[in-house]
């Protein structure tokens, strides 16, 4: 008997509801970074040349701070249980190894790009300077260079980090090497002042601050004789910062060690115990 054309038509439409439908084309990456489909089209990475701008107090910022005070009170809290202990050693050479590391890395980098320039080996920035203190200081726990090194670091460079002079965010490679340089030198202050005991003696507010001056001075011949600006001593930087609110040229210049004074003479006060401060540590 054959079968009319409805019942005809009505099998081949069952018969193609049954059949398994065909398999939608997986999702690709494509040569301009995007994860593709047939309805949306979302951007992987950035477009190549564009770099994710600094923000201040942006994710990237907020972690690199959280990150150096985790890393800070972790070691010290390591130190402590065994200041002369193996641990404790593994601290101090890790983190002066840290230090040369990064430092070394970023050269390498500005030679690869072609901007590295001989003065940048040299320690005419107060940071560049301070990672050299801070290698020694870890190496020897030297009761002086301990003292550059903290209030250096609470003053000067813990407040970099707070207001960095970046232009990109992470990860940026600048933005690592800033950081980690930074982060790594206030993490071996906090080991070397609470963690092994190494605390400032009497009188080490001024006796920094006198160093900071002769460092100051030494720098200035080297401005006059290379016709730069380094710590800013002959002007202002372009960009706005907290020298713009301490009047104008050389006015500021006194005002800014005004201020290092304050500061030093803070980060002192949680030394002292009843009008004395606390032995310091064994040096080696």
């Amino acid at each position: 008997m054959r079968r009319s054309s409805r019942v005809t038509r009505a099998g081949a439409a069952r018969r193609a509801r049954a059949a398994p439908r065909p398999a939608k084309p997986p999702p690709t990456i494509t040569t301009c970074g995007s994860f593709t489909s047939s309805h949306v089209s979302i951007p992987l990475v950035l477009p190549v040349g564009e770099a994710r701008p600094f923000v201040l107090f942006g994710p990237g910022h907020l972690g690199a701070l959280l990150l150096t005070t985790v890393l800070a009170i972790g070691l010290v809290r390591l130190v402590r249980r065994d200041p002369e202990g193996r641990s404790a050693a593994a601290v101090r050479f890790g983190l002066a190894a840290a230090l040369v590391t990064v430092t070394a890395a970023t050269l390498a980098e500005w030679a690869g790009q072609g901007t590295l320039d001989l003065l940048d080996l040299l320690p005419l920035h107060v940071c560049d300077l301070l990672i050299l203190v801070a290698v020694f200081a870890l190496w020897t726990r030297q009761a002086l260079a301990c003292e550059l090194l903290y209030f250096w670091a609470g003053a000067g460079t813990a407040l970099a980090m707070a207001a960095p002079d970046v232009r990109n965010g992470f990860p940026d490679p600048a933005f690592i090497s800033f950081f980690a340089l930074h982060g790594l030198v206030v993490a071996a202050a906090a080991v070397l002042v609470f963690g092994f005991g190494c605390r400032p003696r009497a009188g080490a507010p001024w006796r920094v601050l006198l160093l900071t001056n002769a460092y100051a001075v030494a720098v200035g011949a080297a401005d006059v004789a290379l016709d730069a600006n380094y710590l800013f001593l002959c002007r202002k930087p372009a960009a706005r910062t907290l020298l713009d609110w301490l009047g104008p040229w050389p006015v500021y210049i006194a005002a800014a060690d005004a201020l290092a004074l304050v500061a030093f003479l803070l980060l002192d006060v949680p030394f002292r115990r009843r009008g004395r401060l606390a032995p310091l540590a064994r040096a080696e």
